[in-house]
């Protein structure tokens, strides 16, 4: 009935657009769409309500319409009672000494019952202050366009769909909160799992498990997951140039993997350093299937497969179902369907490319040819005991051990799952997978059940006891959805604005941007429909489309800048500067500038690298003293070459690399770099200086570093128990429960 999305889903480039045409079938069938997104993008322009919030007001937007649901007692509170820690919450603000409380500890009654109803007059009495005028002012939205949203949620009859794919989320300090404010809105409107309603990722994907699983580390690696970020949704690559800088470490063998920090990353002249300095990477090995900026320092370049040059697997969110796909190498295929044996898909490829998988097996089976280093063991054949498994011995497993259903669908057709899935590509695992932590797994009486309705056996929390039954409930330690999280209260970040969903003030708020000094905020990287990441520079015919990315900039700021749509402008971050040109138009708020995401591709030499097509040539100074400036000799040219499309090329200038001049942001809670960027200052550009024109002071990257790291609460500070992480937080490559331990 309703569905709402933070920034401008159905156009960018990413694997969310698949359900651009079911979003708009939708709206035919009368759900309506709320956008907030301060550019007005197609998706705004087809949206029922869209709101141009100020970047960092998404919070207190989002509060104020959950606040219009309780007040009104417009929300699901059978939901809420059932599938919430509220509980945890009133026992943790009954026993709690911080004043910050006090409003509401006085509505929570001394004795031992702590009623659902006393929980409803709290949330009435904490949300009360996000009004609409508030929302509308911190926003510099209208009140008519927030009570429509919040009318349009409201009447949503439990059919709320939501989405933030990175965007405010990723934009601002606390953004964490921006996807924690969303789904306490899904969960007011019993929107959870449902049709119509909004589903966890892992419910819509299906992931199989390999023929055998690699030991867990037994070490802990500060420069993957440092102390200070003990709460961290992932390893903190960003920061990897500047802690090796600080020298907290140093690299044997660096390997990536379509990947290009140099390019992609904030700060990346902070990343040449690195490269370039064999006393911090020693070795440098680059995976790409297309050729980009940090390939260039590689000691090794390895050219993986594209899509149709591998075997791969792969499962998306597309429906409310789950499924598998298979990717095959198409001409490996077709030889091996010719009569033609072979032995390894590099031996199919024109330009003799690895496979992947078979490349980390072939390495890892000649790094321990003899099974004594204990590594030999996890790549041998389950069909073949002690030799080497084949890429097809490995999906045969698979297909045949760990997709359910397969086998049978195989058998009725009298063929393997191996090659039912090389006849049909994908196999559907399940049709639905609505509310899946509401599925019975027997009566409470049969299990142990604590005060807080989690369901035991043999001393192990299986699920939730919910009026009488046991449910599997959801993957936190409360098995709940955590209106209150106990976690961050207990490592260090107990105080209201991060254990309840709350607005955080964001590094670029008003009260941080002074106008008058001619600061701006950068709202960078928004994707395009029309290209990948930094991947895409082999495309000529969507190069030819989406070629540049200027600087969205609106009329008013652009008359006191003294800019027109064309002119080149200078852009002064907090760490360096660049060059861009202007594109003069009302989609975007005042006081706001816009740069997308992809372009500014350039190369070292004219004949190697980047696509010339589509990428400057530059040259690179070092003053030695932390000052880089990257100069742009010419952009774009055409050349003769054996695809007569290349004598074509009629554009020149192909864009900035921004990301360059981007300070590291890492968020302290989530550790997620803060991609919205404090613009010191815009100005006409000088003469003499070019579009892709980029200057950075790496000393001002390390002060900004340290900085941001100071806002950060340290494991070794606030630990509970004497581990570094939480022990049920995901991360990948999870290590042993000793390596958990903080050092003495």
């Amino acid at each position: 009935r309703t569905i709402l999305l933070i920034s401008s889903h159905l156009e960018t480039g990413h694997y969310f657009n698949p359900h651009a045409q079911r979003i708009m079938e939708a709206k035919t069938d009368g759900a309506k769409i709320i956008t907030f997104d301060p550019r007005l993008s197609n998706t705004a322009s087809m949206s029922d309500a869209w709101l141009p919030t100020y970047p960092g007001s998404e919070n207190t937007v989002l509060l104020a319409i959950a606040n219009h649901l309780i007040q009104n007692d417009l929300y699901d509170k059978d939901f809420v009672r059932k599938w919430t820690n509220w509980q945890e919450f009133l026992l943790y603000v009954k026993n709690s000494e911080s004043k910050e409380w006090d409003s509401v500890r006085s509505l929570i009654p001394n004795s031992s019952s702590l009623t659902f109803e006393i929980f409803d007059k709290v949330l009435k009495a904490l949300y009360a202050e996000y009004t609409f005028e508030r929302a509308a002012q911190e926003s510099q939205v209208s009140i008519d366009r927030i009570e429509l949203a919040a009318k349009y949620v409201a009447n949503c009859e439990g059919k709320l769909a939501t989405h933030v794919w990175r965007s405010a989320s990723v934009g601002n300090l606390g953004g964490w909160q921006v996807s924690r404010c969303l789904l306490f809105l899904n969960v007011l409107t019993g929107s959870i799992g449902n049709k119509g309603g909004t589903s966890m990722t892992g419910w819509n994907k299906f992931v199989p498990k390999p023929f055998k699983g690699a030991p867990a580390p037994e070490t802990w690696n500060e420069l993957h997951y440092p102390i200070e970020y003990p709460l961290a949704h992932y390893e903190m690559s960003i920061l990897l140039p500047h802690m090796l800088e600080e020298g907290r470490g140093d690299i044997d063998v660096y390997f990536t993997r379509v990947y290009n920090p140099l390019w992609v990353n904030p700060d990346g002249f902070m990343w040449l350093k690195a490269l370039k300095d064999e006393s911090k990477i020693k070795c440098y090995v680059a995976l790409t299937p297309t050729w980009n900026e940090t390939a260039w320092y590689a000691d090794y370049v390895l050219p993986m497969g594209l899509g149709p040059e591998r075997h791969d697997l792969l499962s998306q969110e597309t429906h409310a179902g789950q499924w598998i796909g298979f990717r095959q190498p198409v001409r490996r295929v077709a030889m091996e369907r010719a009569g033609i044996k072979v032995d390894f898909t590099y031996q199919a490829n024109p330009g003799e490319v690895w496979e992947e998988n078979e490349w980390w097996i072939q390495l890892s089976a000649h790094m321990d040819p003899d099974g004594s280093l204990g590594i030999r063991q996890w790549f041998e054949s389950p069909y073949r005991p002690g030799e080497i498994i084949t890429v097809e011995e490995y999906y045969r497993w698979i297909f045949e051990n760990s997709v359910p259903g397969l086998p049978e669908a195989a058998a009725k057709e009298n063929i393997t799952p191996l090659e039912y899935m090389r006849k049909y590509g994908a196999f559907e695992v399940k049709k639905e997978n609505y509310t899946p932590f509401a599925k019975g797994l027997g009566k409470a009486a049969e299990y142990q059940v604590d005060e807080f309705n989690r369901a035991s056996k043999d001393g192990q929390v299986v699920g939730l006891a919910v009026d009488g039954f046991v449910s599997p409930g959801f993957d936190t330690p409360s098995k709940k959805l955590e209106f209150f999280s106990d976690t961050l209260a207990n490592w260090g970040w107990s105080e209201k604005e991060n254990v309840i969903p709350w607005s955080v003030k964001s590094h670029v708020h008003p009260d941080n941007i002074d106008r008058s000094k001619g600061e701006m905020i950068l709202l960078p990287n928004f994707r395009l429909p029309t290209l990948i990441h930094t991947r895409s520079a082999n495309a000529k015919w969507l190069y030819e489309i989406s070629h540049k990315n200027p600087i969205w900039m609106n009329p008013e700021d652009a008359e006191r800048i003294g800019v027109t749509t064309g002119d080149l402008a200078k852009v002064q971050t907090e760490i360096g500067y660049f060059i861009d040109s202007v594109w003069v138009t009302e989609g975007i708020k005042p006081g706001i500038i816009a740069i997308s995401h992809h372009l500014g591709r350039f190369r070292l030499k004219e004949d190697e690298g980047v696509n010339r097509g589509a990428s400057n040539l530059v040259e690179i100074n070092d003053d030695g003293k932390g000052g880089f400036l990257l100069r742009v000799l010419h952009g774009a040219e055409k050349w003769e070459s054996s695809d007569p499309d290349t004598s074509r090329i009629w554009w020149s200038e192909v864009g900035v690399s921004q990301n360059l001049t981007h300070a590291v942001h890492p968020d302290p809670i989530s550790g997620v770099h803060c991609w919205l960027q404090k613009v010191m200052s815009v100005t006409k550009a000088s003469a003499g200086e070019k579009a892709g024109d980029v200057f950075v002071d790496t000393n001002k990257s390390m002060e900004k570093y340290r900085e941001w790291l100071a806002l950060t609460r340290p494991a070794d500070k606030v630990s509970p128990d004497g581990n570094r992480r939480p022990l049920w937080l995901s991360r990948p490559l999870k290590p042993v429960k000793e390596a958990y331990k903080l050092p003495k």
